[in-house]
């Protein structure tokens, strides 16, 4: 029986609660095996962003993802080293395993509407199925299918969350317990992370 993986890629600066509500919504809803989290080794579309070191965010997206089975952390993107692109992440993360997968990307639905940006589209595209995932109050059904792109729509719990906001918080001295798992936000405090 051929397993069905999710593949979710991201920078995860730092990993928070709504990453793993979508990992385990997309899980459910798309009937996954397991979920591989990947976090970027070097983001090329955030280039223009200060983002913490490939270390720290890897082992607050391991810390985070740990205690459920259904997930597990690929370091494929930060060993590769260069640019970040889901072509290469999908083909590395396929090569992990011994038996024969069936790859789903799991990826915000908003984001396909630069899918035609994205490095070797076509290729990614026959490679995997993209989950895509409905933020709360902003849904979308279709999608630009000149690539050849496979995708299935999903809604998402309301979970209204976002790095960017965990990071602003900790810089002005507001707390993140409760929007990232306890071992992140210790992680976090005693890394000294986001303050400056």
């Amino acid at each position: 029986m051929v397993r069905r993986i999710g593949v979710f890629g991201g920078t995860f600066d730092p990993p928070h609660l709504g990453h793993l509500v979508a990992a385990s919504e997309a899980a459910f809803r798309c009937a996954l095996d397991e979920v591989v989290f990947v976090p970027t080794g070097d983001p090329w579309q955030k280039h223009h962003l200060k983002v913490t070191d490939a270390p720290a965010r890897l082992a607050m997206t391991r810390s985070a993802v740990e205690p459920d089975p259904l997930f597990r952390v690929s370091t494929c993107d930060i060993e590769r080293g260069g640019a970040t692109y889901a072509v290469d992440t999908v083909a590395d993360v396929r090569a992990e395993y011994d038996e024969e997968v069936d790859l789903h990307f799991i990826i915000g639905a908003d984001s396909l509407e630069n899918l035609h940006t994205w490095h070797r589209v076509e290729e990614l595209c026959r490679a995997v199925k993209f989950i895509a995932l409905n933020r709360p109050g902003h849904s979308r059904r279709e999608v630009d299918t000149t690539f050849g792109a496979r995708v299935e729509f999903i809604d998402m719990p309301a979970v209204d969350l976002s790095s960017t906001e965990c990071r602003e918080r900790v810089r002005d001295g507001r707390p993140i317990r409760y929007l990232v798992t306890d071992p992140v936000a210790a992680y976090v405090r005693e890394h000294g992370l986001y303050r400056g």
